[in-house]
């Protein structure tokens, strides 16, 4: 093709696991479709054991097709960093583009970006930029990283608006967590819920994703303790996996006595798995107490399951526009209210018409073309 680029994509990949590392996959492939050349830049060492939460930092699915992913990256290894920049200087790629979500890859970017010769553009890919369980030293670090950047783009607008206000001086798109085009069919409620062993007859919500302090969970459980929802026979499916102690949640399930009423899967879904929870479920709950912008969102719209998310920008910005769900106050009671409304049938189909209408508008290839003729502009 006439403007074909070359670009390098800096982050995780396969064989890594997690929402960031299938994203990465499929900007890989989008951009391939689109008629550039791409390399994917991965980890041979992500994170320390020490500092990783979870079971395993790897992915138990087959490596994606088309993609040609290079282990290359030890990040927190200073003696790598400059033999990865001079093979990126070999490579002479038109942009790198560097997937930045947490405070700790900052000084691994910046030892790598500033041995980079200055013809080769940088720019940041950005999935959040102030951390949720904040540390005194976050912004220097996020300083560092963006130092050695020509540009920035995010995943939503509200991460957009927080790299602008640390950097006015440099150029930022504000983009949108796209939804994923390699995912499975959506499958009958009936046939989802059979599969996973969970009631036929209840209406039924579900907390899907890592567990972590910021999302909120344990005010999703108390809810189901509150008037009205503690009369009604809805049941909570929590899956998945705890990045920090599951008696946490466990133990106030028993305390408000909720056993019966509350499925707990504490363990990490893939693909396969995510697509038979969404599908069982009514409603989607994200009653997250800090957040800019989530991977689960983009997941719902693509098996069409409403959304109840709380009153925070990066979460209701799409529900607004798109009359995809509901948004709710961050407290207990507020919530209770607020799924008993959003569960009603006539609710509940309403929402149906609008999922029809976002597939376009949230693809990996408009996704793929903005971010391509945002990077030209640098």
């Amino acid at each position: 093709m006439k403007d074909k680029k070359k670009v390098l994509l800096l982050g995780p990949a396969h064989p890594f696991r997690g929402g960031i590392a299938d994203t990465q996959n499929y900007l890989a492939q989008n951009l391939i479709a689109l008629g550039h050349d791409v390399t994917v830049y991965t980890f041979t060492l992500q994170y320390p054991k020490l500092l990783f939460p979870g079971k395993t930092q790897f992915s138990d699915e087959k490596a994606p097709d088309q993609l040609n992913i290079i282990r290359k990256i030890h990040s927190f290894n200073p003696f790598n960093w400059s033999k990865v920049a001079q093979s990126i200087n070999r490579l002479n790629p038109d942009y790198v583009i560097f997937r930045y979500w947490t405070p700790f890859l900052a000084p691994c970017w910046y030892g790598i970006a500033r041995g980079i010769r200055k013809t080769i553009k940088k720019i940041g890919l950005v999935d959040n930029w102030t951390a949720h369980e904040p540390k005194f030293w976050d912004k220097n670090l996020t300083h560092l990283f963006s130092s050695q950047m020509n540009g920035f783009a995010s995943l939503s607008t509200a991460v957009g608006d927080q790299i602008a206000s640390d950097n006015p001086q440099l150029p930022i798109w504000k983009g949108f967590h796209p939804i994923a085009d390699h995912l499975p069919k959506a499958i009958t409620q009936e046939k989802a819920r059979k599969a996973l062993g969970w009631p036929q007859d209840k209406k039924i919500v579900l907390f899907f994703g890592l567990i972590r302090k910021y999302k909120g969970l344990d005010l999703l459980i108390e809810a189901f303790s509150k008037n009205p929802l503690n009369r009604s026979g809805v049941i909570l499916a929590i899956v998945g996996e705890a990045y920090e102690p599951q008696q946490k949640y466990t133990e106030l399930i028993q305390k408000l006595n909720l056993n019966e009423r509350i499925i707990c899967d504490f363990n990490y879904a893939n693909t396969q798995k995510s697509c038979k929870v969404f599908c069982a479920a009514d409603v989607i709950a994200q009653t997250y107490i800090s957040a800019t912008q989530s991977g689960v969102t983009p997941l719902a719209y693509h098996f069409q399951t409403p959304l109840l998310v709380s009153d925070l920008a990066g979460l209701r910005t799409p529900i607004l526009e798109d009359q995809t769900g509901m948004i709710t106050e961050i407290n207990a009671e507020k919530i209770a209210e607020n799924l008993i409304q959003i569960l009603s049938d006539e609710k509940l189909s309403e929402f149906q018409p609008s999922f029809q209408k976002v597939g376009d508008k949230y693809s990996w290839k408009s996704f793929g073309l903005s971010l391509m003729n945002f990077m030209g502009q640098l």
